[in-house]
């Protein structure tokens, strides 16, 4: 893969600078390496728009899921229920998870390519009393497609729900007001829009909620709770912590601040993505999700004829220098690019250009 760029929604292109944080080896115990754990709080409770009097942001080993499972088992209580907000393939991770922890929930499912609708969801919570958590996945990495914050947030004020957003791919790329908006529990990873490397997940929790949270957790591993109180110490990890990854991370906050901030940021991905559509529109390939309902994350787009194959347009993409992600989560063919990590305007045209001479070499 040396030399590729990736064009997928994380793990993404880093800076040759975030990879170098990397090549120095470094002790969990140590005084400064606790120092850059602390910075990394810190800086992310003011991504997150969040005062440190209300909000903790805790760190967890592991990929995404991992972090989203630390919050729905220590977060839920046994005589909790959650309302589970799905339209992809993340959400229903969700679902799996409450069916593993046993906790009580409801789905509301939706289409793939629609957002859940208010008067739905009001319905739901008017009829079902015992609902105390509002769940929802942000941007669904399934189509790319953006859920509605503002909505779902004012309904858990509205009703007094604790509200749980899985940001994964959206936090770090676009701005999430977590204290205005009310969150209780933001999630995301090192390896998304912050532009780090896999490794490691994150938290921004209100504290007003976190601490009421001792005992809950059926995980050892996992336990959201005893992670932070251990980490608020100091700096330390409970547990051994990917020492090169939390590095990586810091120089990749460092390096977002610089870019601009979240502003400039969302702004290259909201242009690598315009020229994105546009272009490959033009080439013969129809986006599955509508122009309004679109993150500037990661974009699916319709297999254009009966013939293609993705396999073949994968690998011509591939021995050109770039990377797509090959998985298929909707029923529809479909096929889906990232816009995010060290991408920029070029490399975008660089890929419409290729694709479009695929498209015309399949032609003949």
């Amino acid at each position: 893969m040396t030399g590729y760029k990736l064009l997928t929604p994380g793990p993404l292109t880093t800076t040759s600078t975030v990879k170098e944080e990397m090549l120095f080896d470094r002790c969990t115990w140590d005084g400064e390496y606790k120092e850059i754990t602390q910075k990394i709080r810190t800086q992310l409770l003011q991504l997150a728009g969040a005062d440190s009097s209300s909000y903790t942001a805790v760190l967890m080993q592991g990929s995404g899921t991992f972090t989203v499972e630390s919050v729905m088992t220590t977060a839920i209580g046994k005589n909790d229920k959650a309302l589970i907000i799905t339209n992809g393939a993340y959400g229903e991770r969700i679902v799996k998870m409450a069916q593993y922890i046993s906790i009580d929930y409801k789905e509301h499912r939706v289409e793939y390519d629609q957002v859940p609708l208010e008067s739905d969801l009001r319905s739901i919570l008017d009829e079902d009393s015992h609902i105390t958590h509002l769940i929802m996945v942000h941007c669904e990495t399934t189509t790319g497609i953006l859920n509605p914050i503002d909505m779902i947030s004012k309904l858990a004020k509205d009703y007094n729900k604790t509200l749980i957003i899985d940001a994964m791919s959206s936090f770090g790329g676009m701005d999430i007001n977590v204290q205005a908006l009310g969150i209780d529990y933001l999630i995301s990873s090192a390896n998304k829009c912050i532009q780090g490397v896999p490794g490691f997940g994150f938290v921004i929790a209100k504290l007003q909620k976190l601490t009421k949270c001792k005992g809950n957790a059926r995980s050892l591993s996992l336990d959201l709770f005893d992670q932070w109180k251990e980490m608020d110490k100091d700096g330390k990890w409970r547990y051994t912590s990917p020492t090169h990854v939390v590095a990586a991370f810091s120089k990749a906050l460092d390096e977002l601040m610089e870019e601009g901030g979240i502003y400039a940021r969302n702004n290259r991905y909201q242009h690598n993505n315009r020229i994105l559509r546009e272009r490959l529109e033009r080439a013969g390939f129809k986006a599955f999700i509508s122009e309004e309902k679109q993150s500037p994350i990661i974009t699916s787009f319709l297999y254009p004829k009966d013939n293609f194959s993705f396999d073949e347009f994968y690998r011509f993409v591939k021995e050109r220098g770039y990377v797509i992600y090959p998985g298929k989560l909707t029923d529809a063919d479909t096929f889906r690019i990232g816009n995010i990590g060290e991408i920029y305007e070029e490399d975008i045209k660089d890929l419409c250009d290729i694709i479009e001479n695929y498209m015309g070499v399949m032609a003949k």
